[in-house]
């Protein structure tokens, strides 16, 4: 017989629910990406975004905003300089620092992505509610905020 303490209850958890959420959210979105022939993944779209937003961010800058690791988020840029999507320069005042840059060809696979993110988003949003869709933000930011308590984030 099970102990009521080894019990978890992963139906009625909030973390099971958004873990399920994600994975569909990141298919979706990568099965999109696919459907119009667009050569990125998430990870990619984030820092496509990050940098349209605010060009010459840091390689740190962007680790921290993505919540990447610093070799994780090397190998992401990496891969995203060899399709010619970003440029990496030495920063001037800090010579140990890569500022990020857009590319010509970066600038226009963001643009392409956005009517497709906004279909994504279309479809994730769809039957709820602004009322609904700003509680669960708000709810959202709570269970961040939970973990930024416990981490450094």
């Amino acid at each position: 017989m099970k102990n009521q303490k080894d019990v978890i209850d992963f139906e009625n958890s909030i973390g099971a629910w958004l873990g399920r959420t994600v994975k569909m959210t990141d298919y979706f979105l990568q099965e999109a990406f696919q459907s119009e022939k667009i050569d990125v993944n998430k990870e990619q779209m984030v820092v496509l975004k990050k940098l349209h937003d605010q060009d010459g961010m840091s390689q740190n800058e962007l680790a921290c905003l993505t919540y990447r690791d610093k070799s994780s988020m090397a190998r992401l840029l990496s891969k995203m300089e060899s399709k010619n999507y970003v440029l990496r320069r030495q920063s001037e005042k800090d010579k140990r620092s890569n500022k990020v840059f857009l590319t010509v060809q970066g600038r226009a696979v963001f643009k392409e992505l956005i009517p497709v993110v906004k279909n994504v988003l279309l479809t994730i949003e769809n039957g709820i509610g602004h009322s609904e869709k700003q509680s669960l933000i708000e709810i959202l930011k709570k269970v961040q905020l939970n973990f930024k308590k416990q981490t450094n984030y």
